[in-house]
């Protein structure tokens, strides 16, 4: 069984699509496969088409929204639900949608981006942290508000 750990991103400079954009790609790097779940089905549509449009055939990172016949064949997959239909080994969390500690302890990453400008979404982060720490996943917290990425926290497995 892996154990992985969850990394919450509190987004202060970029927005979640150029943070996210950025660690699909380093997670793709690491052979991993990607779900993305988000809590609106318009904004994932949102997303779907920045990821077509962003970087050039260097950069472009092959994705589907979940729902297809093809969903277990993307490198990426976008959903609002709460299945992995693609097996990814890293799942990441935008807009406040939920993660549990079996998925989180099962894969390689967890990541969850959450709008530092947002005090709900600020709120709403300290609450998964409390609960997922309790529950014994491992954590880490990054922020950007010194202009790069800083881990300022970190709550090992029990």
């Amino acid at each position: 069984m892996i154990l992985g750990a969850v990394y919450f991103y509190h987004l202060t400079r970029n927005p979640a699509d150029v943070t996210l954009i950025s660690l699909m790609g380093k997670a793709r790097a690491q052979g991993w496969r990607v779900l993305v779940r988000g809590a609106d089905p318009q904004r994932l549509d949102w997303l779907d088409q920045k990821l077509w449009l962003a970087g050039g055939d260097e950069s472009f990172l092959p994705h589907g929204i979940a729902g297809s016949p093809h969903d277990a064949d993307q490198p990426i997959l976008l959903t609002g639900g709460a299945d992995n239909a693609n097996k990814a080994t890293c799942i990441m969390s935008i807009d406040g949608a939920e993660l549990v500690p079996d998925e989180i302890n099962g894969c390689e990453r967890a990541c969850i981006l959450f709008d530092g400008h947002d005090e709900g979404a600020v709120q709403h982060a300290r609450v998964q942290w409390k609960a997922l720490t309790d529950s014994g996943c491992a954590a880490q917290y990054w922020s950007e508000e010194g202009g790069r990425w800083e881990k300022k926290a970190e709550k090992a497995t029990d």
